[in-house]
């Protein structure tokens, strides 16, 4: 389940981004004008990008030995690649490509998107007739379709909408899909896959795509994008932050490749170190220039307070932890259980219940709790479910363990993201309040993919024969306990600082305004 379920609490702070950047006009003029049925296929083209992007994360986890077989792949490490790709290029793209509709429309953006979504899907599909290689490049290039969809969808419903019920609806309906996006992926992957071959489940997602593209010609006003360049001149350029981009995209994409290579060829072999050095200095560029360089910074690090800075590190580390979880999961589930897809997609359905149960009430909290206090309880819910999935016994009843792991560990999604999402917005000044909901969003889709990474590193060391799967899955666990147990230490000693310094932190009732 995708990461971004909450762009649900993005929604007000991309809104008032937008509403600095265009017209004061736009803001809920083009709905007003709109019928009711051409609403309904806005606010459903944008929604349907959210439940494609989870969708798409299972449409290759749900079928993943499958997938391999057809490649004659079976290394663990190299299996993972099939959704850490994907989760690596969507959240490396998503602040260029907030940048990019800013500057030249999200009308335009998203539809790119969704464009690309489409092409990429459908190569991942034809795949199958040539080699692996070419699947682990359509993966990632796949993952490109949704950071250009996510944030500019989010922004064309910010600025459509006036504060009001309205404008809630079409957020929460966003927000709702995603956990649906993901069980639909998983399923129709397993259908698929258990009763024709698993490349009709790119091939139709990518037929999906190709209609949503084209209600979305339609459906999207051109009026949102009122006040964007109509034409490219060089001087826009450095608008772009081009230096920035460049090197900070390198950077991450460097780093995650030598975590997650690092499993299948070796840590001793030079290039998966020397990946790993550059990516280390492509993003010390990159801050350089972003602090002291950059007249257009796409990441405003001057801005940054000590609380930014604890919420990165709470949800880099919690969610690297429901990355490792999510994965293997499902190999205990599919190859130590020798349950059938469909099966281990039914036992993940309390999931969605209680994902939704979390949201709403995290909701609910967020008016009356400090939203530090609802990080930590986040991360303890990260770390309790790692715990029990560490010591699941591979032969117990679901009943026992398996369903009380599957209950918990949403509650660490759907309390981090928003609470996260409050304290870096409330954090940050006005005139970047788009920029704190898309950092967020980077730093969790980053993040799952490289837990895989660390945690691949994890079962390759201990399962070297390839005969001790149960010993290497729950070595991935235990790092994933690790990871979450640190991101709960951090936690806690965020939440005593703010008490040391007198505040109440940010939400709740004395929660601080925003500058």
């Amino acid at each position: 389940m995708d990461t971004t379920r909450h762009e649900l609490e993005l929604g007000d702070d991309l809104e008032q981004h937008m509403t600095d950047l265009r017209p004061a006009s736009t803001t809920g003029k083009v709905i007003a004008e709109m019928s009711l049925f051409k609403e309904i296929l806005f606010v459903g083209v944008v929604a349907l990008a959210q439940l494609l992007t989870q969708a798409c994360l299972a449409q290759a986890l749900s079928p993943l030995h499958d997938i391999g077989d057809s490649f004659g792949v079976s290394k663990p490490g190299e299996l993972s690649w099939f959704c850490a790709s994907y989760s690596l290029t969507v959240g490396t793209f998503i602040l260029p490509a907030g940048r990019l509709g800013d500057i030249f429309g999200s009308r335009k953006v998203f539809l790119l998107g969704y464009i690309w979504f489409t092409i990429w899907t459908l190569i991942a599909g034809f795949a199958v007739y040539s080699n692996v290689i070419l699947f682990h490049f359509s993966r990632a290039f796949q993952g490109i379709g949704p950071a250009l969809i996510l944030p500019n969808g989010l922004a064309l419903l910010g600025r459509a909408y006036k504060p009001g019920m309205r404008k809630n609806m079409a957020f929460s309906i966003f927000g709702a899909v995603a956990p649906t996006g993901f069980l639909l992926g998983a399923t129709f992957a397993g259908i698929f896959t258990e009763l024709v071959w698993w490349p009709w489940n790119f091939w139709v997602g990518g037929m999906v795509m190709i209609l949503a593209t084209i209600v979305s010609f339609y459906a999207i006003p051109t009026g949102l994008d009122k006040g964007a360049l109509t034409s490219f001149r060089w001087e826009d350029l450095s608008r772009l932050d081009p230096a920035g981009i460049t090197t900070g995209v390198l950077g991450l994409v460097l780093f995650n490749i030598a975590w997650n290579q690092g499993p299948n060829v070796g840590w001793n072999v030079p290039y998966t170190y020397v990946l790993l050095i550059l990516g280390v200095l492509f993003f010390a560029i990159f801050i350089f220039i972003e602090l002291r360089w950059s007249e257009y910074p796409i990441l405003p690090i001057r801005e940054f307070k000590r609380d930014i800075y604890f919420v990165f590190a709470c949800m880099a580390l919690g969610w690297s932890s429901f990355g490792i979880w999510v994965f293997y999961w499902w190999q205990i589930s599919t190859q130590l259980r020798g349950h059938s897809i469909l099966l281990t997609v039914a036992q993940q359905t309390p999931a969605g219940i209680s994902g939704t149960i979390a949201a709403i009430g995290t909701g609910f909290l967020l008016s009356r709790i400090p939203a530090q206090y609802i990080i930590l309880a986040s991360m303890l819910a990260f770390c309790v479910g790692n715990i029990i999935f560490a010591t699941l016994p591979v032969n117990q009843i679901y009943w026992a363990q398996t369903f009380v792991g599957i209950v918990i560990i949403p509650f660490g999604m759907d309390m981090s993201f928003p609470s996260g999402t409050i304290i870096s917005s409330n954090s940050m000044r006005r005139e970047h309040q788009g920029v704190a909901g898309s950092v967020i969003n980077t730093v969790v889709n980053y993040a799952v993919s490289i837990g895989l990474g660390i945690a691949g590193t994890a079962e390759a060391q201990v399962n070297k024969d390839g005969v001790h799967l149960l010993e290497g899955y729950r070595s991935a666990f235990y790092v994933a306990i690790g990871l979450s147990g640190m991101g709960s230490i951090v936690a806690l000693v965020y939440c005593i600082m703010i008490k040391l310094d007198g505040n109440t932190g940010y939400g709740g009732d004395e929660s601080e305004e925003k500058q």
